[in-house]
């Protein structure tokens, strides 16, 4: 089992959240130059953690031109194994709407020079759509680029695109809240070959540890949510999704 997306940095003590229930790799995300030098370092202690390296963006300010040469430098590492994450993000009032553009389209443009998958962040205000409409703009330039929709939020713009692209869908806890139909019903129907699973730890604990601080293993929780969901048995899922996660990072089969 493969957790795909983690902030494995975040934890007080990462080394205590590998191998629970069972995990038996992780994808640490480097959403900044910081936090990019942490997942790389976290790669090469742990056997089991991969590392992506990118700008998050919600952190636009850290995008220097000796931030994105550290990047590129980073991203060529044997253990970095995605660009990101990056995107669109309109959630807070101060959203930076050209530097996140610039910063995603340097993403893209890194992701295909080296034939990484690119993992998108994209965040509305509720009831609102714009992080989507740009992102719906900027995408279809890089055609050849594997886009990863990390946390998937079910926005039907973004399904509708995401299945015709090809894309990858990563589904984390909150597919597992009681307020979360429209994620739920993209669960039912991104196929199969295309579904990742994650926890955003420390981030959107699934049920039924909701409330906590999430870990790696948690995991476990949304694959028997999105197993009942698809009537699935939980085994042939997680060996399913370990082969998607396998695939798009180009991991060894584990």
């Amino acid at each position: 089992m493969i957790d795909t997306h983690c902030h494995l940095d975040y934890l007080d003590d990462p080394a205590s959240a590998r191998g629970e229930l069972g995990l038996s790799g992780m994808v640490c995300i480097g959403a900044g130059p910081e936090h990019a030098r942490s997942a790389v370092a976290l790669a090469e202690q742990f056997p089991d953690v991969w590392a992506t390296v990118g700008i998050h963006p919600t952190a636009t300010q850290e995008d220097t031109p000796q931030a994105r040469a550290e990047l590129e430098r980073l991203a060529e590492h044997p253990r970095v194994v995605g660009i990101g994450e990056s995107g669109l993000d309109d959630y807070w009032d101060d959203t930076q709407r050209a530097a996140q553009v610039s910063a995603l389209e340097w993403q893209l443009d890194l992701a295909g020079r080296l034939h990484k998958p690119l993992v998108i962040h994209v965040r509305d205000k509720k009831g609102e759509d714009s992080a989507v409409a740009g992102l719906l703009d900027v995408l279809p330039a890089w055609p050849e680029v594997t886009l990863i929709l990390h946390c998937f939020s079910g926005n039907a713009d973004l399904l509708a695109y995401g299945l015709e692209r090809g894309c990858y869908f990563g589904f984390a806890g909150n597919v597992t809240y009681k307020n979360a139909p429209d994620i739920q019903a993209a669960a039912q129907v991104v196929p199969l070959e295309r579904l990742l699973l994650e926890t955003d730890a420390p981030f959107l604990a699934p049920v039924p540890r909701r409330g906590k601080p999430n870990r790696p293993g948690y995991v476990r929780h949304t694959l028997d949510f999105v197993a009942g969901l698809r009537g699935l048995d939980p085994a042939a899922l997680e060996t399913q999704t370990t082969h998607n996660a396998s695939r798009v990072y180009q991991l060894p089969l584990l």
